[in-house]
């Protein structure tokens, strides 16, 4: 889809996604290894008194479902930059269901522009878990 045919405050729903807990440790293992995801022994003495699911995982989680929208298509460019933010911490076994908003275009030159989407993940008890904001470089329409 060409930047100029994207729409302010489209919303699209995301499938939900399960965080699995083998999948959650194993990731952990290999991308954020801290007794906090990895040692339930040691999770059971913090404040959240089990494993929390690393936050960039959960937040790919979510990120894996929006890409199967693919909302832009061909005409996306390239991904500019992204901030998470983390609410809430993400248990073995959460549901994340979540949402992503088109909230702000820029025209950026003759040939492209930036959108942004801002995606908000919920976890089963409908308690904010994680916002994200995204800003991809779309292609332009180009005027013959």
């Amino acid at each position: 889809m060409y930047f100029e045919e994207i729409k302010l405050h489209t919303m699209i729903e995301l499938e939900p996604v399960v965080i699995h807990k083998d999948k959650m440790l194993a990731f952990a293992r290999d991308y954020d290894n801290i007794p906090l995801h990895t040692d339930e022994e040691y999770a059971k003495h913090t404040p959240f008194g089990k494993l929390i699911a690393p936050g960039v995982m959960s937040f790919m989680s979510v990120w894996a479902k929006y890409l199967e929208v693919d909302l832009f298509g061909e005409e996306l460019l390239a991904g500019k930059s992204t901030k998470i933010e983390w609410m809430r911490p993400v248990f073995a076994e959460d549901v994340l269901s979540a949402s992503a908003e088109v909230t702000g275009k820029i025209e950026r030159n003759p040939k492209n522009g930036i959108v942004e989407l801002t995606i908000s993940a919920y976890n089963q008890n409908g308690e904010l878990v994680l916002t994200d904001v995204t800003e991809a470089i779309v292609k332009r329409k180009q005027v013959q």
